[in-house]
C-alpha cells in the first residue's frame, strides 16, 4: 500500500503539503510582488495542509495501534505501518518496544530478524530522546549522563549582637539641673507632743 506522505530532507509531507510548498517557493522566486490576495489564499492553503497533515498523523497513529492489537498474525503490516508513523513523528511506547523484542524471531530468518533487530534499535533510540527531551523540560532537570552540580555555598552565619550593658547607678539629674531632694527632706520627722500640765503637776 503506497504511503500518502512525501519525503524532503528526512520530513513527511503529504501531497496537499507538497502543493502548497512549490507554490509558496515559486511565489519567493518571482522578481515582482505577489498580491495581497494571493498571500492571503496561500496561508489558508497553509492552513488547511497543516490540518490535513494533522488529521493524515492520526490515522497513520491508529492504524499502528490496529496492526499491533491483531500481532502476532498482522506482523508484516505492522513493521510496515511502524516505519511510516516514525518518519511522521511517532514516538515509540512500551507497547511497540515489547511487541519488537517478541517479533525479533518470530518467523523470520537471518536477514529478516537482522531488519527487526535494527528497527528496534532505531525504536529504542528515538524513545531515550524523547524521555532526554522531557527531563529538559521539567524545572531543575538534567541528565543522567550530565556531571552533577555542587551546591551552592552556604552564608557564613553573621554573629548575635552583644546585649546592652547596663549604664552607672546612681541618682539621676532632674530635667531642669536641680538637685533630686532626698526623702528626709520631703518628709521631715515628726516632734513628739509635750505633756500637759496636770500631769506635770502630779
Amino acid at each position: 500500500m503506497p504511503t500518502p506522505y512525501g519525503y524532503c530532507g528526512g520530513m513527511a509531507f503529504s501531497a496537499d503539503e507538497l502543493r502548497v510548498l512549490r507554490r509558496a517557493l515559486a511565489a519567493a522566486l518571482q522578481p515582482t510582488t505577489v498580491p495581497v490576495q494571493e498571500c492571503l489564499r496561500l496561508s489558508e492553503e497553509l492552513d488547511e495542509a497543516a490540518r490535513e497533515s494533522g488529521r493524515l498523523r492520526d490515522f497513520l497513529f491508529a492504524d499502528l495501534a490496529r496492526y499491533r492489537d491483531a500481532l502476532p498474525g498482522s506482523v508484516h503490516g505492522y513493521l510496515g505501518r511502524l516505519q511510516e508513523a516514525l518518519a511522521a513523528g511517532h514516538v515509540p511506547g512500551p507497547d511497540d518496544l515489547g511487541a519488537l523484542r517478541v517479533l525479533r524471531s518470530v518467523n523470520a530468518g537471518p536477514a529478516e530478524r537482522d531488519r527487526r533487530t535494527a528497527l528496534l534499535r532505531r525504536c529504542e533510540q528515538a524513545a531515550e530522546r524523547s524521555a532526554r527531551a522531557r527531563l529538559r523540560a521539567l524545572p531543575g532537570g538534567r541528565l543522567a549522563d550530565e556531571p552533577e552540580r555542587p551546591p551552592a555555598p552556604k552564608p557564613a552565619p553573621q554573629p548575635a549582637p552583644k546585649p546592652p550593658q547596663p549604664g552607672p547607678a546612681g541618682p539621676q539629674p532632674s530635667r531642669r539641673g536641680r538637685p533630686v531632694p532626698t526623702p528626709g527632706e520631703v518628709f521631715p520627722p515628726r516632734r513628739r507632743p509635750s505633756p500637759p500640765p496636770a500631769a506635770r503637776t502630779a
